[in-house]
């Protein structure tokens, strides 16, 4: 009972040094506000706006047609140029697709026969350039399609696909930017403060201080871990239900008590990740250097920027040790698919262990650099 009591004090220490401070209070802030916001509206994973040149041989009905199809948001209304223009106005970067209708286009399609079309892609912009082909594809099956059939032409129309997206009807990027956003924040806030928060105690000579008293390692830990990962859940909490469903309109399809919970789990596994490197660096310098090494993976493997299953065979199952993983595996199943407790319990078990062997190791190191006298 005294340990707890001893945990919770310390823990009000930390709140109250860490509202003092008001360069990491504006941090927290922005991180899962304003950072949130122009993450999920100022990138896309999709198309648009894209610009769009036509060298049109063939000045027909249907060339005239396709030309049309091609509107905003996904494309700029298409300029018209000469052929001998496309490799001098795709140098400069004028154009990232310059579609080239051969002459007696419609003439051939009439007789039954396929007339190919030539597409330029200006393929520096990868994930537009790919995604772009894909658009284009489509306008033009489908307007060749509707040509056929009014004409009653010979030519084969081209197989209908019909798209059915679960979870998110209507392809929306900023659903998942957005909470991709605020899970990245979740992560580098959590480690960055405790390790921080320890780390200070050290330099200011403050954790001799507290080593006299009647506290050990773990309450120190303890103390710092539920201080800032109560901040942090807050702010989380706040900002999926501020951010993420009101500004942004992203559903939350599950149980928003289950989300919070999961979270506090994480933030446990991630303190704990920040006090395993603030008892390893010395320095400032140092932690801002071994942040920069752990973060990075961190959030690269969790499976926010490539699913798991995409990245190469040899980093899969490194990925099962980052609790960011399992969190995201968990945060994903309950925002867009509705889970309940009873599908992600193992993954919610799975941040538990790890976070509790993060603490163990970081206790482990704590001792020994005091024994040593660091």
């Amino acid at each position: 009972m005294r340990g707890l009591k001893n945990i919770f004090w310390l823990g009000t220490k930390e709140l109250r040094s860490f509202f003092s401070d008001a360069v990491m209070v504006g941090f927290l802030i922005w991180s899962f506000s304003f950072s949130v916001y122009s993450e999920a509206t100022g990138s896309s994973e999709s198309v648009n706006n894209a610009s769009v040149a036509i060298v049109d041989e063939d000045r027909s009905t249907l060339s005239r047609n396709i030309a049309a199809a091609l509107h905003r948001p996904y494309f700029q209304p298409p300029e018209y140029i000469a052929a001998r223009q496309i490799d001098t106005l795709m140098d400069e970067s004028r154009y990232m697709f310059v579609l080239v209708f051969p002459p007696g286009f419609e003439a051939d399609l009439r007789r039954g026969e396929q007339p190919e079309i030539q597409l330029n892609i200006d393929a520096t912009a990868v994930g537009q350039a790919a995604q772009g082909a894909g658009y284009l594809q489509s306008i033009i099956d489908r307007e060749v399609t509707e040509f056929t059939e009014l004409h009653g032409t010979g030519a084969t129309p081209p197989i209908g696909l019909i798209l059915r997206r679960a979870f998110n009807p209507n392809g929306t990027d900023a659903w998942f930017l957005a909470v991709n956003s605020i899970l990245n924040s979740l992560s580098m806030i959590a480690i960055v403060l405790t390790g921080a928060a320890l780390l200070r105690e050290r330099e200011h000579g403050t954790i001799e201080h507290l080593l006299v008293m009647p506290l050990n390692a773990f309450q120190i830990a303890m103390a710092k871990v539920w201080a800032n990962g109560l901040v942090i859940l807050v702010a989380f909490t706040l900002s999926m239900l501020i951010m993420a469903e009101q500004v942004l309109a992203v559903p939350i399809a599950g149980s928003k008590l289950l989300l919070t919970v999961g979270a506090a789990v994480y933030l446990f596994a991630a303190a704990a990740i920040g006090i395993l490197l603030g008892t390893m660096a010395r320095t400032m310098a140092q932690f801002a250097l071994l942040i920069v090494m752990a973060i990075i993976p961190i959030l690269m493997l969790s499976g926010g920027m490539s699913p798991i299953e995409s990245q190469p065979d040899y980093v899969q199952p490194f990925t099962w040790l980052l609790p960011s993983r399992h969190f995201m595996e968990f945060a994903q199943a309950v925002v867009f698919r509705g889970a309940d407790i009873g599908a992600v319990w193992p993954v919610m078990l799975n941040m538990a262990a790890l976070g509790a062997v993060f603490l163990a190791i970081s206790l482990l190191i704590f001792r020994r650099s005091i024994t040593a006298g660091r």
